[in-house]
């Protein structure tokens, strides 16, 4: 039963979480240890969730499609799924109060109730790539407080990758067009780029651009070669590559924004999640 419920929140793709946390941290100066554990343990709660209740909510569709995963092959009933994803829910927003107070446990809030929409709601419209981009994106301003608008940058960067990602998500179980692996190739550019480029008149900030732009670097190699792929041959199993890739490349780049902000030995060691992720994934799916 437990490797069952591992399956069914991905639990190792809970590593991508904190990153949006320090980015929004890191972004706006208050990267107290305290706080950040426990809004980066909260995010996981709510992600956590995300994924169980998108299995709830999939489950005569993935009986069909996709009959291995837990709830359709029998290995968690469906109501456990559920009750789950309301207890994680539940205490996601707990730790918010607890740790960031009643600014970021609204955003907290906010966040749950935009993967809850997603996973019930708009999954499966035309505005769901949308929809789950924002919740990334409120994410980061998780780690951002009361003062959200320092950190837009970093939240709208994770937010048009997850953006890309989601979309070509679409074609994991029957193959798609090369259009939206191209899309991703030209988002991934654009973020490399903007997470390289030195802030102006922020000399003291000269090592963290550097390692910014190494770690931007980084996230690019991770998932170019799984989009090029996906662009060049879009069925279902390249798709489904470039979608893994693209939710493991969410470490470095949101480490590449940490070291931006003037944190760099806070993004180096957040990448080195990376090649963690990678590795787990190999025995649980991210997707």
């Amino acid at each position: 039963m437990l490797r069952a419920l591992v399956e069914l929140v991905r639990a190792p793709a809970g590593l991508t979480v904190p990153g949006d946390v320090l980015a929004g941290a890191a972004a706006v100066g208050d990267l107290r240890v305290g706080r950040a554990v426990g809004l980066s343990a909260s995010s996981i709660c709510i992600y956590w969730a995300g994924m169980a209740l998108n299995d709830w909510a999939d489950r005569e569709l993935d009986a069909v499609e996709r009959p291995e995963r837990p709830i359709p092959s029998g290995r968690v009933p469906a109501q456990t799924a559920f009750n789950l994803a309301a207890g994680l829910t539940a205490g996601g927003l707990v730790l918010s109060a607890l740790s960031g107070g009643r600014s970021t446990l609204a955003t907290s809030a906010a966040l749950a109730a935009t993967a809850w929409t997603y996973d019930v709601v708009a999954k499966n419209t035309i505005a769901g790539p949308a929809v789950m981009a924002s919740a990334r994106a409120l994410d980061v301003l998780v780690g951002a407080g009361a003062e959200r608008r320092r950190a837009l940058a970093p939240a709208l960067a994770v937010g048009a990758h997850i953006l890309a990602v989601t979309t070509l998500s679409r074609g994991e179980v029957h193959g798609g067009t090369p259009t939206p692996a191209r899309a991703s190739l030209a988002t991934t550019a654009a973020l490399t780029l903007l997470a390289s480029t030195p802030q102006p008149r922020a000399p003291h900030l000269r090592l963290g651009w550097a390692t910014a732009a190494a770690l931007a670097g980084w996230f690019a190699r991770g998932v170019v070669p799984a989009q090029l792929a996906a662009a060049r041959e879009p069925d279902a199993a390249h798709v489904r590559g470039a979608v893994g890739a693209g939710i493991h490349g969410l470490v470095p780049l949101q480490a590449a924004w940490v070291a931006r902000a003037g944190a760099p030995r806070l993004g180096a060691g957040l990448a080195l999640a990376f090649p963690l992720v990678k590795a787990l994934a190999k025995k649980v799916s991210s997707t």
